[in-house]
């Protein structure tokens, strides 16, 4: 039966979300942590968030949601050199997020995203799920079990994918996020479950995040040289985190370079603007941002900020997909609004497949729906599940477990295991994946949240205005001390408004 993880009948993971707990913050290999956290001594809380923002415009784009809802009907008639599709009647039901986005307008016509190829980087993907498995991307130049890299890809038995997180060709997804943005994409039109917003496309599982929705910027660059060398069409980024990195931000220049849209979750943290990747849509790709069933603005969701850039607006409000063991779910975050945009561009390209990168972005933004809206405008993500910590540093995890119980998970951080920070990043080149494993922990965007650690390594941090080596410091002893008023109030030793 259908799982809502708004109903909290749901297993809840709560991982804390260190963000700077030594100068040395980038480790290796296994997430083997020491500061020993139990997920079941913390509560959720379900509570209406309001929220109202002015925000500054240019033309058609503002620094809340960017240039606003992306618009399938327009983007795809575009890309077919027609007028705008007209209407039809909504789907309703678990549909309303492609009615939202006009998808069926497209459909009508024929443009199913048939021929399209979309990789999933995330959690991997659930095959064998009956809304997916005929829309798997199969590699038909490698022949299974053969122990053999037939293609001579670099990747021995890669049928299905590839895993970056364990180095292998396993990419069942045992978290569940994977799967649920895969449903949005690309589940079958089939009467039942879910219908993706491209639902003839196919999905390309790249498993780079770890059952625990963690995973390296290597990992993640490597999965999308990966994609983009395997003839996937479009990426699917639903992760991220708050600082930039040379390496990652490549393999995303190198997708666009050769056609491929890379489209990438703006990030939850209800803050001013995206985090990394979503922020380099300035110059690659699309970040997206979350709004609800009435298209208003999620208060979780990043804003689009003051520096213009390829940012829209998807459903990312109680989006209805596949999640593992052929049940379905209700997931919340920016993570469920960017496979909406993923498959608007599928369809795009089934309707036209000479365009390149940079027209797919010029076409989503100058067809979204910001030509009328307000520039000041007001935001209500309706009844959501928020952490009882304030902030953005305790979030939910939802998976479905037959007993609707909520059981304890542990994390664990060992500081004294941790290299130097000084340790190079080798950036992958255009063709071959990386070996070094700089291990700078990213997170999925459905409101859940991974342990997350920064690199110090190869990255340009965002200041608060301070130059130089002086002003990181001090951007650092400032995240260090909101990461120790944290853990403060997590034990009780702070009276502070939690």
């Amino acid at each position: 039966m259908p799982i809502n993880d708004t109903s909290k009948k749901l297993l809840s993971h709560n991982g804390l979300n260190p963000h700077l707990l030594s100068s040395a913050d980038t480790f290796h290999t296994q997430n083997e942590y020491g500061l020993h956290l139990n997920s079941s001594s913390y509560h959720q809380i379900t509570q209406q968030r309001n929220s109202k923002t002015t925000a500054v415009k240019t033309t058609n784009y503002n620094s809340t949601n960017g240039y606003g809802l992306i618009n399938g009907a327009s983007a795809v008639a575009r890309a077919a050199g027609k007028s705008t599709f007209a209407d039809v009647p909504n789907l309703g039901g678990n549909n309303w997020g492609a009615d939202l986005v006009k998808a069926p307008e497209a459909w009508a016509k024929g443009y199913t995203g048939k021929g399209v190829v979309v990789a999933v980087v995330d959690t991997g993907v659930d095959y064998n799920h009956e809304d997916l498995k005929n829309n798997i991307w199969t590699n038909t130049k490698e022949i299974a079990g053969n122990g053999v890299d037939d293609d001579g890809n670099g990747y021995v038995d890669d049928i299905r994918g590839w895993n970056f997180s364990d180095s292998n060709n396993n990419i069942i997804d045992n978290n569940g996020h994977g799967t649920h943005v895969s449903g949005t994409i690309a589940g079958q039109r089939n009467n039942f479950g879910v219908t993706g917003i491209a639902y003839d496309a196919k999905i390309m599982p790249v498993k780079v995040l770890n059952d625990a929705g963690s995973g390296s910027y290597n990992a993640i660059a490597n999965g999308i040289y990966y994609a983009v060398n395997n003839g996937a069409n479009v990426i699917n980024l639903s992760l991220g985190g708050n600082f930039s990195n040379r390496n990652l931000q490549n393999a995303i220049e190198y997708a666009s370079s050769k056609g491929v849209v890379v489209v990438m979750a703006a990030g939850n943290d209800g803050g001013s603007q995206p985090d990394y990747p979503a922020r380099y849509a300035k110059n690659s790709g699309i970040a997206v941002g979350a709004v609800d069933r009435n298209n208003n603005l999620a208060d979780f969701s990043n804003r689009s900020g003051t520096n213009q850039l390829a940012y829209v607006t998807a459903p990312g409000v109680d989006v209805y997909s596949t999640v593992p063991n052929n049940q379905y779910a209700s997931y919340s975050g920016t993570s469920m609004a960017t496979p909406h945009v993923a498959g608007i561009v599928a369809l795009m390209l089934s309707a036209n497949r000479n365009l390149t990168s940079a027209q797919v972005r010029q076409i989503i933004t100058e067809t979204a729906g910001n030509n009328t809206q307000a520039a000041t405008s007001s935001s209500n993500t309706g009844s959501i599940v928020q952490p009882a910590m304030s902030g953005d540093k305790l979030l939910p995890i939802y998976a479905p477990i037959s007993n609707h119980q909520i059981l304890p998970t542990t994390w664990s951080f060992d500081t004294n295991s941790l290299p130097d920070s000084n340790a190079p990043v080798q950036v992958s080149s255009h063709n071959t994946a990386t070996n070094s494993q700089t291990w700078s922990e990213f997170r999925y965007y459905d409101n859940s949240i991974g342990i997350k650690s920064y690199n110090s390594t190869d990255e340009d941090s965002p200041n608060n205005g301070n130059n130089g080596n002086l002003g990181k410091f001090l951007d650092q002893l400032d995240q260090i001390q909101k990461q120790l008023d944290e853990y403060r109030r997590f034990l009780g030793l702070s009276n502070g408004k939690i």
